[in-house]
Formats: structure tokens, C-alpha cells, sequence
């Protein structure tokens, strides 16, 4: 434990250096706010001397609330040690809020890169892993410095800058900006952006200029979308849903009859186990089938099927009885 001494500090005596790598969250903030304004700042901010002013390293949140009730003073314990041991404290601590795991990785590029401590040392000292730092580490990587203010101020999640952003602008950076523009100016969720970006990928170029053109505009066409089919399969009813059923049935066995006939070799067996448990469905539902049929209007009067009907599957796109056995 540091020594410690909680005293009321003037806000301009803190030294915000830390402020880049912490999440400021405006709703938290708003609360926290409301808290102090109502019973007070109960906990104390912590800060380490540097000269003639304290570098706050936790109770970013508490400032900034401070800040919006206007405040002249902020309640901190001021630690008496290093920046690099103050640091390193918050990381380990667990009685205070955790810290997210793009925070973390902040705090610990910045004991890196701007406190000269290596990698080693800070798994040692925070009780973890190298590798532990490295995966926090990775988080930044590929990620634009406008990106990761965007998490800093609450309006990107981190989800969405490291598994849509951050890709996003390894292939394309314009189309990334844009988005992440956006997203700011109209308040795009992490489920909106994530939608765009999985139809971003299948998307050709003119396509994907559109949606980044005006994602809120594609969102709005997509949802009309779904609720036109929805309206579809309300009206079509039962029997409608059932009909959709049997159309993706059967596009679903062209498309398993070529990527069958394409095999080359040995069958492995996990796909012999499964056709032989489609092949025994398929037994089993034929009798129903069977009798659904029997109105058929496309069956002639000997009761036999029309010559333009279904195929058999050819015998080359099935495994052998042997196998299938």
C-alpha cells in the first residue's frame, strides 16, 4: 500500500495527463453528478505529486462531473510514490470500478511508451501474464487515433471499434472515416453498425458506396425490407410459410448436389454420418409426403408423376449404400 493523505484540491492544481486513456461515458457521468450534487463527493479521486501539481491517475468521471456542477475543488488522495507504481496500482485494483479492457490497454501503453516500462515488468507487477499484456495491447492496433476518441467520448462502443472499425480501416480507411462520421452525427448503436458492416462485406462497390454514403437511409430501407416479407408471410399464412419452407429445401439440395459432386476422394466420415441421418429424415417424413400429395394437380390420372417433375438425384452426388450403411 502507498502512503496515502485525502485533501481538497483546487481543480486547476490537477494535471489531467492520463485523460486520453480513460472512457469518459457521458451517461456515468451525468449520474455521478447527480450523486455529488445530492450527498456529496464520497469518493476521493487519487493523484500523485509531480512538482507543484498532482497528476490525477483515477477519478476521471468525478472531475468531469465536478466540472458540469461546477466546482472549484475535487476531494483526492494524493499517493506518495511513482507515476509508473500509480498506474500500475490502478490496474490492479478491484475494489474500484473495473476498468475496461480498452482503458487498461491505454494504461498500459502508456507505462510503456511514455514510462519506459516493459512488458515483462507490468505482467509481473499486475500479477498477470505477458501474454495478457499483449492481448490488451492488441486492441490498439489498427485503430485510428479519431476511432479511439470516438470510445473516449461514448459514442463507439469498443466492440464496435475493434471488430467493425478497426477492420473497416485496414481495408478501406476513407470508407472507415466516413462511417465512423456517421455514427457520431447520427447516433448509429453498436447493432446498427454491425448490421452495416456484415452487409458492407457482401456488398459490391456501388453498393457499399451507398451504404456508406447514407447508412442511416440503408438501415430504414432494410427495415422496410423485413417488414414487407413479414406482411408477405402474414398474408400468405400456414400454407405460405410452408410453401417458403419447401422453396429453401430445394434450393438447399442444388446446392448440396453440386458441392457433393465436386468431392473428390474418400467421403469423410463425419459427412457420411450426416447424410446418412438425412437420408434416414427424409425416409421417415416420405409417407406424409406421400399423402400430401395425393391432390397433386400436376400428377396424371394413372396417378404417376409428370414427366417435367423433380428428378431423381443422379447417383454420382450420393454415397454409396456401403458407406452411407
Amino acid at each position: 500500500m502507498h502512503e496515502s493523505q485525502c485533501v481538497e484540491l483546487d481543480l486547476h492544481r490537477l494535471e489531467l495527463r492520463y485523460a486520453a486513456a480513460r472512457l469518459i461515458e457521458p451517461r456515468a457521468v451525468e449520474r455521478l453528478a447527480r450523486s455529488i450534487e445530492k450527498s456529496g463527493q464520497l469518493m476521493p479521486c487519487i493523484g500523485v505529486a509531480d512538482g507543484e501539481r498532482v497528476v490525477l491517475i483515477d477519478g476521471y468521471r468525478r472531475i468531469a462531473a465536478l466540472k458540469r456542477l461546477a466546482r472549484d475543488t475535487a476531494l483526492v488522495e494524493r499517493w506518495a510514490c511513482t507515476l509508473a507504481e500509480g498506474l500500475i496500482s490502478v490496474l490492479c485494483r478491484t475494489q474500484a470500478r473495473a476498468l475496461a479492457a480498452i482503458e487498461e490497454a491505454l494504461i498500459l501503453r502508456e507505462l510503456i511508451d511514455g514510462l519506459g516500462v516493459t512488458q515483462n515488468e507490468l505482467a509481473q507487477r499486475c500479477g498477470r501474464d505477458v501474454s495478457w499484456v499483449c492481448r490488451r495491447l492488441q486492441l490498439l492496433s489498427g485503430l485510428p487515433e479519431n476511432v479511439l476518441a470516438a470510445v473516449r467520448e461514448g459514442t463507439l462502443s469498443t466492440w464496435a471499434a475493434t471488430r467493425v472499425m478497426a477492420p473497416l480501416a485496414r481495408a478501406n480507411a476513407e470508407h472507415a472515416e466516413r462511417l465512423l462520421h456517421s455514427a457520431r452525427a447520427e447516433a448509429l448503436s453498436t447493432r446498427e453498425l454491425n448490421c452495416c458492416f456484415e452487409h458492407y462485406q457482401r456488398a459490391g462497390h456501388l453498393a457499399r458506396e451507398r451504404l456508406i454514403a447514407h447508412p442511416r437511409l440503408f438501415l430504414q430501407a432494410l427495415s422496410a425490407s423485413g417488414e414487407a416479407r413479414a406482411a408477405e408471410r402474414l398474408r400468405g399464412g400456414l400454407e405460405g410459410e410452408c410453401a417458403a419452407d419447401v422453396r429453401s429445401i430445394e434450393v438447399l439440395i442444388v446446392r448440396l448436389r453440386k458441392r457433393l459432386a465436386r468431392l473428390s476422394g474418400d467421403i469423410p466420415p463425419a459427412l457420411v454420418n450426416a447424410l446418412a441421418h438425412l437420408r434416414t429424415t427424409l425416409e421417415a417424413f416420405l409417407p406424409e409426403l406421400e399423402g400430401n400429395c395425393e391432390h397433386d394437380p400436376r400428377r396424371d390420372r394413372d396417378g404417376g408423376a409428370r414427366a417435367e417433375g423433380p428428378r431423381p438425384l443422379a447417383a454420382r452426388d450420393q454415397p454409396d449404400a456401403q458407406a452411407l450403411a
